[in-house]
């Protein structure tokens, strides 16, 4: 199993963002997660291509690109040109989620597919072979800093009994009130990628922090 951190850039401080790009690119996270949401398909509006390139320029680590938004299919090919490697959309957003996945593969990116809280599982169960990555939101999508939902924990043991069982090799990610104090029952549940905003940026050492959950047991 892949032991992944991809802290979020929603909770860094806008106001530096090269500089706190550059501590996560120093940092042992492997990927760097960033939200893009519209204001419609959440109540809310963060980054835009131009965010992007900058947090691309400013390292070269693995960029984990979730797109809540509305019609994301319109997006792929620019979100891939300002530095995706990979794209996550949702499964409740797309009317067609093979063909959105397909394309986002054939776009050069590897292809994720997020499930909302109350979406589940089997939703995605019959386009894992399309899917490099399940993304499982434990929070509502839209905002930073919410508390874990309990009974998430039980949906990536579900999930990765569906990926073991149909042999597609789907990477499980998790997204939503994120710790160390979660992270190795999250890893032992079978997620191989821990999204952590407020986790890491409001630690006293982020660098610290992200190890901690790493090591977790």
């Amino acid at each position: 199993m892949n032991r992944i951190i991809s802290p979020s850039m929603l909770s860094a401080d806008f106001g530096h963002l090269e500089r706190d790009t550059r501590m996560i690119d120093a940092s042992a996270a492997q990927w760097i997660h960033i939200d893009v949401m519209d204001g419609v398909f959440v109540p809310n509006i963060s980054f835009g291509f131009p965010v992007l390139k900058a947090i691309r320029a400013a390292s070269p680590k693995f960029m984990d690109v979730h797109l809540m938004i509305v019609e994301p299919e319109r997006y792929v090919k620019r979100f891939v040109e300002a530095g995706a490697d990979l794209v996550t959309v949702h499964a409740e957003a797309v009317k067609d989620l093979r063909a959105a996945l397909e394309m986002i593969r054939a776009c050069g990116a590897k292809s994720g597919v997020s499930i909302k809280p109350a979406t589940p599982v089997s939703e995605v169960s019959e386009v894992l072979d399309a899917a490099d990555l399940v993304l499982i939101m434990s929070v509502e999508p839209g905002f930073g800093g919410q508390s874990f939902i309990p009974g998430s924990t039980e949906k990536v043991r579900e999930l990765r009994r569906l990926i073991d069982q149909k042999g597609t090799g789907t990477l499980i990610e998790i997204d939503g009130g994120v710790s160390a104090a979660n992270a190795g029952e999250l890893f032992a549940a079978g997620c191989d990628a821990l999204v952590a905003g407020s986790a890491v940026f409001k630690a006293e050492d982020p660098q610290a922090e992200i190890l901690k959950m790493l090591n977790a047991k």
